[in-house]
C-alpha cells in the first residue's frame, strides 16, 4: 500500500468532500468545509474510564473505590512545582485533578494553554452497549439515526459562492463513519490489499483451537510459520504491537490533508483499545500513549494551521467507579473530553464535579454526569466554525436543554 499520508492527501485535494482510510481499529475520515478552521473529532471506541485518564486525586471518597488502579498523586519539588510525572506520578493539572502519566505531551500543550479537560461529561443517552451508544454518540441523538452530526454541521455552514471540486466525497476503505455519513454523496474506493487483519483477530483463533490435540498444534504451527510470534501464542491476549504507532501515523496523515490550502477541513479519527475490563492499569497505557503521541504528530503535522485549529476527543460512555474483581472497570455513564489545539481556551479543567462520596455516584456505580457531551460540541461549532443557534436544533436533534457552552475556544 502506499504512503497513507501521501496517497491521501493528493486524493482529498482533487477528489472530496470525504475520504476515510482504516487501519485495523483505526479509521480517518475527512471532509472538506467552507472555513479555514480545521475541526478534528477522535472518537475512543470502547469507553475510556475518564477517572484514570483525568484521576481527580483531590476527592477524598476516590481512594476507596478504586484503591490499585490509582497513579502516585503528582510530584512536586521543594518549592511546590509539579515535576511533570517523575516516578510515574499523575501529571498535575492546577490542583485536584492530574492527567495520566501517559500524557506527557497533551500535559504540554496543557501548560500552553491549548489543551483542556471536560470532565462528568457523558451524551444524552444512558445505555451501557458500546454499538448502541456509538449509535447515539456519532447521530448526535438519542436513538439510531442515517446521518451524523458532524456530516450536518457541515451542511449547515455557510455556502461557498462558487462551486468547487471539493464538493463531491470519495471514500477510502470499507466504510464511512457515521459520525460523517449523510445527505452529501460519498463514493468508495480501497486499495489493492488494503484490509489486514488485526493481531488479535488471531490471538482469538489460537486461543478458540489451544485446547484441541489436532487443530490446536497444526494452527499454532502456521502461524509461526507465516512470523507470528509469542504475543499470538500466549494464552493471555496481548496487543498489537505493531499498532503501537498506528494513530500517530494517521494523525500526520490527516494533518498533511488539513493543511493543504485546497484540502480538507473536518476530520474524524477512530481509536479502539479501551474496553478495559481486566488488567486495567497495564492496559490504558498503550492506548493513552497512542492517543497523546497522536495529538502531537497532528500538531506537528498541521504546521502553522493548529492555530485554527480544534481538536475534539470523546468516547461513548465512562466506566464504574468501582474496580472489579479482575483488576478493571465496567460499562458505565460519565467520563472525559479532551479539547486540544491552538484555537483552544485551554489550561484548565472545566468540571461541576459531582464527587464520589456514597450517595454521589450515579445509579450507586458510575460517575454522575454533569455536563451534557452535545453542549461541548455545539460550543466547538458555534465558536470556531460559526454556526447559528438556529442550525444547530438540525445537527443534534432535541437538543435545546444543551445550550452551547461557552469560552471553549479563543475569539477570533
Amino acid at each position: 500500500m502506499e504512503n497513507p499520508a501521501a496517497a491521501l492527501s493528493r486524493r482529498s485535494t482533487l477528489l472530496g468532500l470525504t475520504s476515510v482510510l482504516t487501519l485495523g481499529r483505526l479509521s480517518l475520515a475527512v471532509a472538506a468545509a467552507p472555513t479555514e478552521r480545521r475541526f478534528v473529532v477522535v472518537i475512543l471506541r470502547g469507553a475510556l474510564d475518564g477517572l484514570s485518564a483525568v484521576v481527580p486525586y483531590g476527592d477524598t471518597g476516590l481512594a476507596a473505590l478504586r484503591p490499585e488502579l490509582l497513579p502516585p498523586a503528582p510530584t512536586r519539588d521543594p518549592a511546590g512545582q509539579d515535576q511533570g510525572g517523575q516516578n510515574q506520578g499523575l501529571l498535575d493539572l492546577g490542583g485536584t485533578f492530574g492527567l495520566h502519566p501517559a500524557m506527557t505531551r497533551s500535559h504540554a500543550l496543557y501548560q500552553a494553554n491549548e489543551f483542556l479537560v471536560v470532565h462528568a461529561v457523558a451524551g444524552n443517552y444512558r445505555v451501557r452497549s458500546h454499538f448502541e451508544a456509538q449509535d447515539c454518540l456519532e447521530s448526535g441523538a438519542d436513538h439510531r439515526m442515517t446521518s451524523g452530526w458532524l456530516n450536518r454541521a457541515v451542511a449547515a455552514m455557510p455556502a461557498q459562492k462558487e462551486p468547487n471540486a471539493l464538493s463531491r466525497a470519495i471514500a477510502v476503505g470499507p466504510a464511512v463513519p457515521l459520525l460523517l455519513r449523510g445527505h452529501e454523496a460519498v463514493a468508495n474506493w480501497a486499495p489493492h490489499g488494503f484490509a489486514e487483519p488485526e493481531q488479535a483477530l488471531y490471538q482469538q483463533i489460537m486461543a478458540l483451537n489451544r485446547p484441541d490435540p489436532i487443530t490446536g498444534p497444526a494452527i499454532a504451527a502456521g502461524l509461526r510459520d507465516r512470523g507470528f510470534g509469542d504475543a499470538v501464542m500466549s494464552a493471555t491476549p496481548q496487543d498489537d504491537p505493531k499498532g503501537r504507532y498506528a494513530f500517530p501515523a494517521l494523525a500526520t496523515a490527516a494533518g498533511e490533508m488539513l493543511k493543504a490550502p485546497d484540502g480538507p477541513r473536518i476530520a474524524a479519527l477512530d481509536l479502539g483499545g479501551w474496553d478495559t475490563h481486566t488488567a486495567q492499569t497495564n492496559r490504558l497505557v498503550q492506548p493513552l500513549t497512542q492517543l497523546d503521541t497522536g495529538i502531537d504528530a497532528l500538531r506537528a503535522a498541521l504546521g502553522d494551521a493548529w492555530q485554527q485549529t480544534v481538536v475534539l476527543v470523546m468516547t461513548e460512555f465512562g466506566r464504574t467507579a468501582r474496580m472489579n474483581g479482575t483488576g478493571g472497570t465496567d460499562h458505565g455513564t460519565a467520563t472525559v473530553a479532551f479539547l486540544a489545539g491552538g484555537a483552544v481556551a485551554g489550561g484548565r479543567v472545566v468540571a461541576n464535579w459531582p464527587g464520589l462520596a456514597p450517595g454521589q455516584l450515579f445509579e450507586n456505580r458510575d460517575l454522575a454526569p454533569t455536563t451534557d457531551l452535545r453542549s461541548v460540541a455545539q460550543g466547538i461549532l458555534v465558536g470556531h466554525l460559526g454556526l447559528g443557534q438556529a442550525a444547530l436544533g438540525t445537527v443534534f436533534p432535541g437538543s435545546a436543554p444543551a445550550q452551547p457552552m461557552r469560552g471553549l475556544v479563543r475569539t477570533a
